[in-house]
This record gives structure tokens, C-alpha cells and sequence, in this order.
């Protein structure tokens, strides 16, 4: 199975991918017999009188689900290819090789992922990756950095990261991933060459679930149109019973806001079940978490040990981590509920409208027609924009409970 396998739906990125590979094997493969070449400067044609594909820095965007991380390490593991096909005229990317493998489990030493489960990614983080990329490849054929969160970066995160992409090292490869080109620093995104994916086909997607994770094809087929496209959430959904449940829930919150009353009581169990989430995640990580620490710092087993003098530095700042997570983790659930939301009324539209498209909620039509009935497509318009301003004000940091009580205040006004 080549690594391009489980990029789903995005044929065009593939294909230039796969060119832009077959270069940085031949360039590599040049300069085991030629000079180096300049640092920094753009790697010659791999064909004669051509333009060469391959370049040191990549930004993929994509809305979410698009599978931009997914297509940014399976280009870390094309380039990373050591299969003895590519003697013979094979492209790189097999799948199968140790340089393949590693690159895509995560554990290969010339591949940094970098992936965070905190609100941004500070100057600190940053300069360590600065530090990183400036290296040469130690087994590998590339240094590769895939930063899956570029938009995370703080302003000075950016600037730090800015002069490693501008000046890289003649080995090393940055692959940025963020939703948009406007979630990037202009002077970061005008030095990397552009790959904009799209949202998977709804079929596509539910093939993959099949042949990747075994799951059966109706399963499939209700989760990824559930999710209308988005590989992640409906892998989540099809396997996930706590999510299924989440989600049913949400789907109700529309026939519950009759009045005043209901419109609160809807919110804060909107935010309760976002909590319960965050709540979840630390109970299985920051015990853990906690209990290494306090091991390496040299603290006695169990919770009672005292730590040694000196470390309660890293004990707190290992605390902030841990509630910096929290807080993402609620805004993340929170915002997954919001987009079931919106994507039942997005369902009610469509047969206002009367569009010949397949309702994404088909498993709650009857909801569905009963709110579609009950309103005008200028209402139902007017709910959806309710919901895009409660998700903008969450990322404003608005108090989660007010917003979301605003928004379905809204939502019962129409």
C-alpha cells in the first residue's frame, strides 16, 4: 500500500506530491556523487531542461477533516523512501520500506511531528524546532519538520520561525499544515509553495473507514455522511459509542428551545458534556503525566511523596500545561457539537429549499421536517448564522456559558 493511499479525495495534491518526491530522490541520489549545493538554494531539476518539483518549504491547507497532516506525513515518508524499487524506475512512497514505515508511525529520526494539545505554540517550542532543523539528516535522506498546527503559532512563535524557513539548511524540509493561507504569517506562507486540499467525497471517505479500520460498510457510510467528509470525526463516529451519544444529544437541542428556560438548560448542558469531555481526557493523561514528573524529579511513589527542593518550578509549570489542555479540550468538543448543530440546519435548508442533496442527519428526519415546517429558510439562515457567531466568539475567548446561552437565545427567536 503506497503512502499516498490514505490521503482520500485529493488526487491533484498526490500527484504533485509524488512529482515533487521524485526530484528529492534524484537529488539526493545526485549529491552522493556531485557537490552540495548552496544553502538555501532551490534544488536543480530532476529532469533535464525542467523545473524541478521539490522546494524546502510546504504549507497544506484545507478545512478540517481534509486530511492536510495526513498528505504532510505521507510526503515526510515519500521523501524518506529507501525501497530499492526506485533503482528500477519506482516512484518513492512504497509504503512498505523502514524509511516508509518509521515516517509514518512516527518514529523515524529525521521526522519531527509536532502536533499540540495546547491553545498555541509559544517561542520556546519554536526555537527547539529552529535548533532541530538546523541538522543535518542523521540516517534519513531529509530532515523533515511537519508542523501540524502552523496557525497555532504565536506572533512571536512566527518571527522565530520565519528566518529558518527563509535561510533552511540544504537537507532540511518544513511542512506546515493550517486550515487557510490567512491563519499563517504572510512572510512565512510566501515562501512556501501552496497545496490546498478540499473536503473528501462522502463515498470516499466511507471507503476508507472500511479498508483501514475494518469497519462495516453501512457504519461507514452513516458516519461519514454524518460528518459530510471529515475523516477524523467520522472514524471517531463510527467507532466511538460516547461520541455517538454526544451527538444524538446535540441534535435534540433544536426541538428544546421553546422557551427562555429551555434555552438555558440547553446551554449549560452544552458546556457540562464539553467539561465532562476535558475532564475525561485529564483523568487519562495528567495522572500519568504527574507521577513521571515526579519520578524523574525524585520524588517517593504514590501521591503523598514530597518533592525535593527546588522543583516545584516544573511541577507548576507542568500544572499550567496540564489546564492549558483542559481549556482546549472543552473548546474543541464544544466546537464539534456546534458543527453537528449547524449541520442540522443545514439539513432543515436543504428541504426548505427543496435541494435534491442527501440530508446529512437522515437518522433525525423527522426533527428535521418538523423544524424545516415550523419555520422560513430566512429563520433557518438566521440560526446558522447564530451558531458561526457563537463559534467566532469562542475563539475570541468569550465565556463559553454566555455564548452559547446568546446563541441559543438566537436560536429560539430565529
Amino acid at each position: 500500500m503506497a503512502v499516498w493511499d490514505d490521503v482520500v479525495g485529493q488526487d491533484r495534491v498526490t500527484a504533485q506530491l509524488a512529482a515533487a518526491a521524485r526530484d528529492a530522490d534524484a537529488l539526493v541520489s545526485a549529491e552522493q556523487v556531485g557537490p552540495e549545493p548552496a544553502r538555501g538554494a532551490e534544488p536543480p531539476s530532476a529532469e533535464p531542461g525542467g523545473a524541478s518539483q521539490m522546494t524546502h518549504a510546504w504549507l497544506f491547507t484545507g478545512p478540517p477533516g481534509s486530511g492536510r497532516a495526513t498528505a504532510a506525513r505521507a510526503f515526510a515518508a515519500a521523501l524518506q523512501c529507501v525501497s530499492p524499487d526506485r533503482a528500477l524506475g519506482g516512484a518513492p512512497g512504497c509504503g512498505f520500506c523502514d524509511g516508509c514505515h518509521t515516517a509514518l508511525i512516527g518514529t523515524h529520526a529525521d521526522v519531527e511531528i509536532v502536533r499540540t494539545d495546547l491553545l498555541s505554540i509559544g517561542v520556546k517550542e519554536t526555537r527547539d524546532l529552529v535548533r532541530r532543523s538546523s541538522l543535518s539528516p542523521s540516517g534519513g535522506r531529509w530532515q523533515v519538520i511537519v508542523l501540524e498546527d502552523a496557525d497555532r503559532l504565536t506572533e512571536g512563535a512566527g518571527n522565530v520561525l520565519l528566518k529558518a524557513v527563509e535561510e533552511p539548511a540544504p537537507r532540511t524540509v518544513w511542512l506546515l499544515c493550517a486550515p487557510s493561507v490567512e491563519d499563517v504569517l504572510p512572510t512565512i506562507r510566501s515562501r512556501c509553495r501552496l497545496l490546498s486540499l478540499r473536503t473528501p467525497p462522502v463515498d470516499a471517505v466511507a471507503e476508507v473507514l472500511v479498508r483501514r479500520d475494518g469497519i462495516e460498510p453501512d457504519a461507514a457510510a452513516r458516519a461519514a455522511r454524518a460528518t459530510q467528509g471529515h475523516i477524523g470525526r467520522a472514524r471517531r463516529l463510527a467507532t466511538d459509542e460516547r461520541a455517538r451519544a454526544r451527538r444524538t444529544a446535540v441534535l435534540k437541542l433544536p426541538l428544546r428551545v421553546d422557551d427562555i428556560g429551555g434555552c438555558l438548560k440547553a446551554a449549560q448542558e452544552l458546556i457540562d458534556a464539553a467539561g465532562e469531555d476535558a475532564k475525561q481526557v485529564a483523568e487519562e493523561v495528567d495522572t500519568k503525566e504527574t507521577e513521571e514528573l515526579r519520578a524523574a524529579l525524585g520524588a517517593a511513589a504514590g501521591t503523598n511523596g514530597r518533592l525535593p527542593r527546588g522543583t516545584a518550578g516544573a511541577m507548576k509549570e507542568l500544572q499550567d500545561k496540564q489546564k492549558r489542555r483542559s481549556t482546549r479540550t472543552q473548546r474543541d468538543s464544544l466546537d464539534l457539537a456546534l458543527v453537528d448543530l449547524t449541520g442540522f440546519y443545514r439539513d432543515v435548508l436543504a428541504l426548505q429549499m427543496g435541494a435534491s442533496v442527501p440530508l446529512a442527519n437522515d437518522e433525525v428526519r423527522d426533527s428535521v421536517q418538523r423544524i424545516a415546517t415550523a419555520s422560513t429558510p430566512e429563520r433557518t439562515l438566521r440560526r446558522i448564522e447564530a451558531v458561526i457567531a457563537c463559534r467566532e466568539a469562542l475563539d475570541r475567548n468569550v465565556a463559553p456559558l454566555l455564548a452559547v446561552e446568546a446563541m441559543t437565545v438566537a436560536l429560539r427567536a430565529g
